[in-house]
């Protein structure tokens, strides 16, 4: 894709959405962010806002989540999916905390990714939204509305990523975690995009080929 052609993208895009990068999961704090996170996989995040709205009531520091009894907080967090896996996850993740970090979230993307339950998707959303490090977060929208405007054909997220870092420039990267998801849930969507509604349709190759 001409460098031109992701110049036009982004500038679309900027007049649609601005340039505010709300973070669509309701938080706090750090450690707050990164459990809503943590929940978020394979579930939408109006479903983890309504859990955490009870959740971090009950749980109200790193340290209670650390000492948190594992089938009470199974319970807890039931309707987010695959629940077991995540309420071993978020203890065992505050645990790290309470005794490696003084109960603070890391910045460093290393040191984030050394957490349980903390992947490149997760740790970029803390540093984007709590650390403000330009950092790209591949969800499934953000692949999604990359391959089909010929940014990538790759399917992993990370590859994704590190194929965006390369094609959009660093001041842009946050930009377009908000940007592609709210193009991906309301005309880009996964099934029976409306192509023809799409301010980005003469630039983009899917509405051609949607193959």
């Amino acid at each position: 894709m001409k460098k031109n052609t992701v110049k036009t993208i982004l500038s679309r895009m900027e007049e649609a959405y601005g340039t505010d990068v709300p973070c669509f999961l309701e938080h706090k704090n750090a450690w707050q962010l990164l459990i809503a996170t943590i929940l978020s996989a394979q579930c939408t995040d109006a479903r983890v806002n309504l859990v955490t709205k009870d959740l971090f009531r009950k749980y109200r520091s790193v340290k209670a989540f650390a000492e948190a009894d594992l089938k009470e907080l199974e319970k807890d967090i039931h309707s987010t999916g695959f629940y077991r896996n995540k309420a071993k996850n978020i203890i065992a993740c505050c645990r790290r905390l309470r005794d490696d970090f003084g109960g603070e979230v890391p910045c460093n993307i290393d040191e984030l990714t050394t957490l349980p339950g903390v992947g490149r998707k997760t740790a970029n959303v803390i540093r984007t939204h709590i650390y403000h490090e330009p950092s790209i977060v591949v969800d499934t929208h953000v692949g999604r509305v990359a391959r089909r405007l010929g940014l990538t054909a790759e399917e992993d997220p990370v590859k994704v990523e590190f194929e965006l870092m390369k094609k959009i420039p660093k001041e842009h990267w946050s930009d377009i975690n908000t940007w592609f998801i709210l193009l991906g849930r309301s005309v880009c969507r996964a099934q029976r995009p409306a192509c023809e509604e799409c301010f980005l349709k003469d630039l983009c190759p899917y509405r051609n080929d949607p193959s």
